[in-house]
């Protein structure tokens, strides 16, 4: 898709608002984004990414997909809500059950709105975009972040188009929160943004580690990782780690959550990569 649009608007069509929907008819709202594995030669494996937890035990599941013009160009408020069957079976789990990722390979999807002459716009992200820990290494400590999705299943239901909200990094990115492949951020974390891509996003001006004031001409990008749970208090003033739940539930207030979230590294993204060459080679064989 050639996008002729500001930085931040091109980012408006990375995410995709999951519904899964349960045996007993109830439904809950998590977040997506696209990523294209395996690029060589112009060609990819597109796919969703979001967490486990927002599509467990989804029977059905439904994704609004916006439509692509002529020119190439997205058409603001021109989408289809398409209806999946058997939903949990569609996403592979990310080979540590520990990690709380799952990808759903879109290629036949996007083959069929293609067929039926409606194709659809979206901008996957990619290898180039995923913070290593070489490039985390010229970060700071305290950088400024942009997470996308839908929080308490908000969204524009007019135009298809997700939430932007900012925040800071609550722990230093290059370094493993606790042991695990993750850091935490200072922003409101509410249900639905599971799955959510946090990117670090500076539009202008950003100070390096030696404390040099750099301008970056369109922003600086990089994609830091999915969020998928933050710490919450509760009223036997205990702090526990939970994930963002996907539903929203009547709940008493036993659980306060304290606006930081937990966020997978993206590096964890790549470990998809081996998995779907494999499918490759399956089904070519």
């Amino acid at each position: 898709m050639s996008v002729e649009r500001a930085l931040s608007e091109k980012l408006m069509f990375t995410t995709v608002r999951i519904e899964s929907i349960f045996e007993d008819g109830s439904s809950a709202t998590g977040t997506g984004f696209y990523f294209n594995y395996l690029n060589v030669d112009n060609s990819h494996v597109p796919a969703i990414v979001t967490n486990k937890h927002v599509v467990e035990g989804a029977c059905r599941g439904r994704i609004p997909f916006t439509l692509q013009g002529e020119d190439g160009q997205p058409k603001i408020g021109k989408f289809i809500n398409y209806d999946f069957n058997d939903f949990r079976s569609l996403w592979i789990d990310h080979p540590d059950p520990d990690v709380d990722l799952c990808i759903f390979p879109i290629g036949p999807v996007i083959r069929y709105f293609q067929d039926i002459q409606q194709p659809i716009a979206y901008l996957g992200l990619h290898k180039e975009l995923v913070a290593t820990p070489e490039i985390m290494n010229e970060f700071t400590s305290l950088e400024e972040v942009l997470m996308i999705g839908y929080p308490n299943g908000i969204w524009d239901y007019v135009n298809n188009l997700p939430i932007f909200r900012k925040g800071i990094t609550a722990t230093d990115p290059k370094v493993d929160y606790c042991g695990k492949n993750e850091f935490m951020i200072d922003a409101a974390c509410f249900p639905g943004s599971s799955g959510s891509p946090v990117f670090l996003f500076n539009q202008g001006t950003f100070t390096t580690k030696s404390g040099e004031v750099r301008y970056a001409e369109g922003g600086r990008i990089a994609l830091l990782g999915v969020l998928y749970a933050g710490p919450q208090f509760t009223a036997t003033g205990e702090i526990k780690v939970v994930n963002i739940p996907s539903r929203q539930e009547p709940v008493v207030f036993s659980r306060i959550p304290n606006n930081l979230g937990l966020v997978i590294k993206a590096s964890k993204l790549l470990d998809f990569e081996e998995i779907l060459k494999q499918r490759q080679l399956t089904e070519t064989n």
